[in-house]
Order: structure tokens, then C-alpha cells, then sequence
């Protein structure tokens, strides 16, 4: 809402500033991570691969389908078809944390999913639209190095080697979080604030049914194969948040429409309001079956199995 009603509080918030604090915020979940649960994510690599199949399949479809289902002007459909084919968001792994997901295999799918669109994102493009999008290699796993792996790393050698220090510092870790995200999706909505007011109903309906669909196709393909609930919902969170951020430069760089980045600046704002709204869901969610298993406990007195 600030975004929107008084852009100039926020806007200042850009460049180094989302950088840093994204980096922050991965530094807080390599503090938190449980490093058994990384070692045994890392142990079931059909986990991630199932994953990262499932966001390169199920996204791009819904994108196409969606802009052609509700006649896009042709800059929307590719801006849209764009967005869909890149690669999972870093912010999907800190909603994985707090709705209670697998954050080690959330980690890992926006990893692979990340590297592989270097060549996953150009290919699809061109099956999808007919249209060839380089995209640099090299820069693109630096930056995921610098704000993905570098901080998360960091953490867990802190953890390991001055865990009294993590622990001093750790409850501050979910307020930070949440004041972090809320920034920076603040300054997101204020940067594109004119584009969101003048784009149009269909394509923001365009894009809110892409993500909708992407969380829910997302955690009902992971149930249909077997996954448990944590991973499920990692699988949804992954699907559905989009690297928007990378859509958006490159349909600067490579298209000379310059409405075909739209979909990618409304994108960045509507699968974090999804995904947070669907985080809080699954906490309340969580909070109630403990509520009435502790109430079941009491009334027989014997401890519910978990």
C-alpha cells in the first residue's frame, strides 16, 4: 500500500539496498537452516530434479495458455510467456521458511531451476513464441553465488563454528525477515507504480491467474506423486514465484517493445502477495491442527503422536 499511495517514502529503497538486504535475509536462513535436513535433501536429488521439471513445464504452459485464452496485445503475451519461463525467485525460499516448507530443497530447486534457465528460458521462448532470448551465463550464476549460496554459506559455518552467537541473534531473525520482504516488495510496487495503475484489468488478471495457478498446480502435482506436505508445499511456493526481476531485463534488453516488461514489474508484486498471503495461511493452519491435537491430548491424556 505505500508503494502505491506514497511512492517517494520508498523509493529510495533500490539497487544495493535490495541486494544487501536480500543477502541479509539469506544470511538469517543459513543461520536457522537444520543442517540434517540440507544433508538429506541433498541425499534425494529426484526431489529437485522432479522440482525444477515441474517449474520449467507447468509455468510456461499456464503463460501461454493464460495470454492466449484471454487475447493478450502481442507485447503482454511475450512479456508474459517470459516471465513464466524463468527460473524460481530467491524470495520463494524465505516464504518456504516461513510457511513451514522443505527450505533445504527450496534452496536447491531455485539453484538448479536458476541454472538451467540459461538455457531453459532462450529454448522454451523459442518453442513457446518463436523468439531467441540470450541470456548471460556467467552473470547470472554470480549473482545467484552472491545473494543465493555466498550468504547461506556463511551462515551455516557461523552456526557451526559460534553457535553462541547465532543464538543470541536468532530471534530477531523472523521480524527481520518480514521487514526485509516488506521493503523490498514495497519498493517494487512504488518503482512500477504508474505501469500497475495503467496496465489494464485484463492483464492484471493475466498475471494473477499465472501465479494462482502456479502455487496451486504446484503443490497438487506434489501430492499426486507422493511428496510429503513440507515438500509439497515447497514445490508450490517454487512453482509459483518467478525470478520476475530477471524477466524484466531482459525484455529491456532483448525486446523493443517496451510494454513487453509489464507483465514482469506486476508479476514481482503479485506472486509476493500470493505467496505471503498463502505463508500465512499455512502457518494458521499448522497453528490450528497443533491447537486441536494439544486439545485432544488434554481431554485424554495421553500424548497425540505427531
Amino acid at each position: 500500500m505505500i508503494g502505491i499511495a506514497a511512492p517517494q517514502t520508498i523509493l529510495w529503497f533500490q539497487g544495493g539496498w535490495v541486494f544487501w538486504t536480500l543477502s541479509l535475509i539469506m544470511l538469517g536462513m543459513g543461520l536457522t537452516l537444520p543442517i540434517d535436513e540440507f544433508v538429506v535433501a541433498l541425499k534425494t536429488p529426484q526431489n529437485v530434479i522432479i522440482g525444477a521439471a515441474a517449474q520449467f513445464a507447468i509455468m510456461p504452459l499456464l503463460g501461454l495458455t493464460i495470454a492466449n485464452g484471454l487475447q493478450l496485445p502481442t507485447p503482454y503475451l511475450l512479456g508474459l510467456v517470459l516471465v513464466s519461463t524463468c527460473p524460481g525467485g530467491t524470495a520463494s525460499n524465505l516464504v518456504c521458511l516461513l510457511c513451514g516448507a522443505n527450505v533445504s530443497l527450496s534452496v536447491l530447486m531455485t539453484t538448479a531451476t536458476t541454472l538451467l534457465s540459461v538455457f531453459m528460458t532462450p529454448f522454451l521462448l523459442k518453442v513457446l513464441v518463436g523468439q531467441v532470448v540470450p541470456i548471460n551465463a556467467a552473470a547470472l550464476m554470480l549473482s545467484t553465488s552472491q545473494i543465493v549460496l555466498l550468504p547461506l554459506a556463511v551462515g551455516i559455518f557461523m552456526q557451526r563454528f559460534v553457535p553462541k552467537l547465532v543464538k543470541a541473534i536468532e530471534v530477531f531473525l523472523p521480524f527481520s525477515s518480514v521487514l526485509g520482504v516488506s521493503a523490498i516488495c514495497s519498493s517494487i510496487v512504488a518503482m512500477n507504480r504508474d505501469m500497475l495503475l495503467k496496465s489494464g484489468p485484463k492483464l492484471l488478471l493475466a498475471v494473477l491467474l499465472l501465479h494462482f495457478f502456479g502455487f496451486l498446480l504446484g503443490y497438487l502435482f506434489g501430492r499426486t506423486i507422493g511428496f510429503s506436505e513440507k515438500d509439497s508445499r515447497t514445490v508450490s511456493i517454487e512453482v509459483g514465484m518467478q525470478n520476475s526481476g530477471l524477466g524484466a531485463v531482459l525484455a529491456q534488453l532483448h525486446f523493443a517493445n517496451p510494454l513487453t516488461s509489464v507483465p514482469s514489474a506486476i508479476s514481482a508484486t503479485t506472486h509476493s502477495i500470493l505467496g505471503s498471503t498463502l505463508s500465512a495461511f499455512w502457518r494458521l493452519t499448522d497453528r490450528r491442527k497443533q491447537r486441536l491435537a494439544e486439545e485432544r491430548e488434554n481431554r485424554s491424556g495421553v500424548p497425540t503422536s505427531a
